[in-house]
């Protein structure tokens, strides 16, 4: 604002009826479509005095706008911006919360920066070979949307922070929620899991063949199915993988999904108004919606800027910013919505749903036991400071050396969202999903300023963490252009020296991951010893895309009490091989004490690594924090080899191991197991058989011409257009792998609900108890 402009309203308010009324908390305002406007009344032509309207509180200062001169009505100066940009300091009250006025600040600098481009002075040949023709729309574009973000009454940021402290759109805001600290299941899953068991029932009765009057509840395998990362190739394959396994009867087997990245964009999908809980009809909305560029300016501007879907795919982050004061807006909330302009809006874009902005609202279909639980994932990425210099610590110089080097290394807390919570394992500890969004202190919500509850963080902004694997450190970066920079004459020694460097690599990410207000405030006594002390002096917790640490979300339906049978695994991450993802869970297997896991699981080893990391498998025995999520980069390369490996030979469409729940008497590392053929399926039948997992990547199929994920442009995780004929030639892909498997997968659930049989059946010949005393057992018996 210029010098003259701001002398202007300094003697205004030297004026004592503005005095008054700013020391009362309000001032006259409104609003017309991009501009804002000081009005006053003239009327007694001694004194200068506002119009009497519409009255706010001081965390809602802006000016009156009138469009037209009327009688006693007179415009004084005209101003293009809102009051957060005058500075707190003119008025001598606070305009807004932080985050809101930062948020605003540089929308406005956006604005002004592109209005500022004559446009029509770039020269033709700049403008026909640069600038495409909506460039010249941009700033419209943008004054339109900064208008609309403004706090003016009837505004939409006005309504939509309205409608956020009414208890009749949000319930959850009359809530109080606390910390839920413990290892175990929350209440709401552990009743979910009966209830689906006895869906599950009739299902695998239908699937398997059985009559449905001689399969009995306790018989029925925990079955869980997942789904990688890998952005819109994981969301198109994935959601052909499962319809497959929809059609033929397994999905209404299953207990639990999961995902990554991508196939958690899938599962907020299924679990929608959008997708009616049908994959053919996930598929059908996809190839309607992803045909253009998430950021295609006019496309996503368009819908930004104009109602129903405006208010739609922008209440999460009117709500988000003006919530919390000390939240940030960035990257990754763009991000998020603009993928919600693509994914969460119908053809037609006006049969929106509000329903399908919250994840807790997907208790309308899994609370029954109707469908499986969804399981989304997103990392922490904890990073220590370098003590490396203090010669002085005495207490550090004693420490073992292992706990040296958990000081320096930097690891990864998994996070997992489900409709009932937000839970870690690192840490022991969640709250209910819909209380996700709001401050916690001392285990226990705290109320915004005006003492009203924070909604529910909505699902755009989730869309966002799930999938920012652009947050990546430079570590990942690097691994992504490595093989080129290897190829490049005389840069060898530069590879080399980057890789000497992984370390610090690893520490640094370019792009800010997103943030959520931290939950475990003030508990850091409470919670479980392999929480990270750093997480205890932020008030935000920074999340993001799981598939940093692993690309396959497998930790979660590791987590005791979920006790999974079968787990079936969609692949379709980028370089597949090479980054062995399956591989990596090991580890954590290892350090977890999970003894039913198939070790050795995953591709096959074609060669020894250059650099042998032996110490890494001893090392997952010890409870350091760096194990306790398994996620140095090179992970999947720290695993040995073994001579079974190569005589394994490479893998197939569909993959199953089975692990083994014998304890071993020796010290000495297990063998690896070894791949499950049709002809030795009966080890799946064993009584002291593990978890078996079936392993679908997403390899080429010559049945399936004109698509390789390895070599086909379209299908690179970067890439976000998917026109129908692309989706297509995904869809047959991922139909056809999964049909080269069907009658393996079929045999593996066979021998694992024939195991649970065969246990069930002992244990009522050694106790005597049979089904229905099992469930008065249980139940209570109502007759006595």
């Amino acid at each position: 604002m210029s010098r003259s402009t701001r002398c202007l309203f300094a003697s205004i308010l030297q004026r004592r009826p503005w005095r008054l009324l700013l020391l009362g908390g309000s001032l006259v305002y409104g609003r017309c479509s991009s501009r804002t406007y000081l009005t006053c009344d003239s009327s007694n032509g001694k004194e200068v005095r506002p119009s009497i309207g519409q009255q706010t509180s001081r965390a809602n200062v802006r000016f009156r706008t009138d469009t037209e001169e009327s009688a006693g009505v007179r415009t004084v100066k005209e101003i293009e911006t809102t009051a957060s940009d005058l500075g707190s300091d003119l008025f001598g009250i606070h305009v807004n919360n932080r985050a809101w006025a930062l948020f605003s600040q540089k929308l406005h600098d956006a604005h002004h920066i592109l209005k500022g481009i004559k446009w029509s002075e770039l020269g033709d040949r700049i403008g026909d070979a640069v600038l495409p023709d909506w460039a010249a729309d941009l700033p419209a574009y943008l004054a339109k949307l900064q208008s609309e973000l403004n706090m003016f009454p009837g505004g939409l940021a006005e309504e939509i922070w309205l409608e956020a402290q009414d208890p009749d759109l949000n319930p959850e805001i009359t809530r109080k929620a606390e910390v839920r600290i413990g290892n175990d299941l929350c209440a709401e899953e552990r009743q979910f899991r009966k209830r689906r068991k006895m869906y599950i029932a009739k299902a695998l009765a239908r699937y398997l063949g059985v009559p449905e009057d001689k399969m009995d509840p306790e018989d029925v395998p925990t079955i869980a199915m997942c789904g990688s990362g890998g952005g819109l190739r994981a969301l198109v394959a994935g959601a052909s993988s499962f319809h497959s396994a929809q059609e033929v009867g397994l999905f209404d087997c299953v207990t639990y999904t999961a995902g990554v990245s991508g196939s958690c964009w899938l599962q907020a999908l299924y679990y929608s108004s959008l997708g009616e809980q049908k994959y053919s009809t996930v598929l059908n909305h996809l190839k309607s919606r992803i045909g253009t560029h998430i950021a295609y300016p006019p496309s996503a501007l368009g819908l930004l800027t104009t109602a129903p879907t405006n208010k739609f795919l922008l209440s999460g982050l009117v709500e988000k910013l003006k919530g919390n004061s000390g939240t940030a807006f960035g990257p990754v909330d763009v991000y998020g919505i603009l993928l919600a302009s693509r994914l969460l809006v119908p053809r037609g874009e006006l049969a929106l749903d509000d329903r399908n902005l919250k994840i807790s609202n997907q208790q309308l279909y899994v609370a029954s036991g109707a469908q499986p639980l969804p399981i989304y994932t997103a990392v922490r990425h904890e990073i220590p400071t370098d003590e490396k210099s203090s010669k002085k610590d005495s207490t550090k110089q004693a420490l073992p050396k292992e706990a040296m080097e958990a000081k320096e290394e930097a690891w990864f807390q998994w996070f997992e969202f489900t409709p009932y919570e937000l839970w870690s394992e690192e840490i022991e500890a969640g709250i209910p999903s819909w209380s996700v969004g709001r401050r916690f202190s001392q285990g226990v919500s705290v109320p915004q300023d005006n003492g009203v509850n924070s909604p529910e963080l909505r699902i755009p902004i989730l869309l966002g963490i799930w999938g920012s694997a652009f947050c990546a450190t430079l570590s990942h970066y690097y691994k992504e252009i490595q093989p080129v920079v290897k190829g490049l004459a005389g840069f060898g020694g530069i590879d080399d020296l980057l890789e000497e460097q992984d370390d610090e690599l690893v520490k640094i990410h370019p792009i800010k991951p997103a943030a959520i207000p931290n939950y475990v405030q003030g508990l850091k006594d409470q919670v479980a010893p392999t929480a990270a002390k750093s997480m205890f002096k932020s008030d935000q917790l920074q999340l993001a895309d799981a598939g940093m640490s692993n690309n396959l979300p497998i930790y979660p339906l590791l987590r005791p009490g979920r006790d999974v049978d079968v787990l079936i695994v969609f692949d379709s991450s980028a370089d597949i091989k090479k980054s062995n993802w399956l591989s990596v869970v090991d580890g954590y297997a290892k350090q977890r004490g999970i003894k039913s896991w198939p070790l050795g699981a995953g591709w096959p080893k074609e060669s020894l690594p250059e650099h042998p990391l032996t110490e890494t498998l001893d090392a997952t025995k010890a409870t350091r924090p760096k194990q306790a999520a398994d996620t140095t980069p090179n992970a999947q390369e720290a695993l040995p080899n073994s001579a079974s490996d190569k005589a394994d030979g490479d893998l197939d469409y569909c993959n199953v191991w089975v692990g083994t729940t014998l304890v071993r008497s020796s010290e000495t590392e297990p063998p690896p197991s070894k791949r499950v053929s049709s002809d030795t399926i009966l080890k799946a039948l064993e009584p002291e058989a593990g978890i078996a997992v079936v392993y679908f990547p997403l390899l080429p199929n010559p049945k399936v011409a004109g698509v390789d994920p390895d070599k086909s442009d379209f299908m690179s995780t970067w890439n976000f257009i998917y026109g129908p004929e692309d989706i297509e030639k995904v869809v047959r892909l991922a139909r056809t792998n999964f049909q080269e498997g069907e009658d393996q997968v079929k045999d593996i659930v066979k021998a694992a609900y024939e195991r649970k049989k065969a246990r069930r059946l002992e244990q009522e010949r050694r106790f005597g108890m049979g089904r229905w005393e099992r469930y008065f057992e249980e139940s209570g018996d109502h007759f006595r």
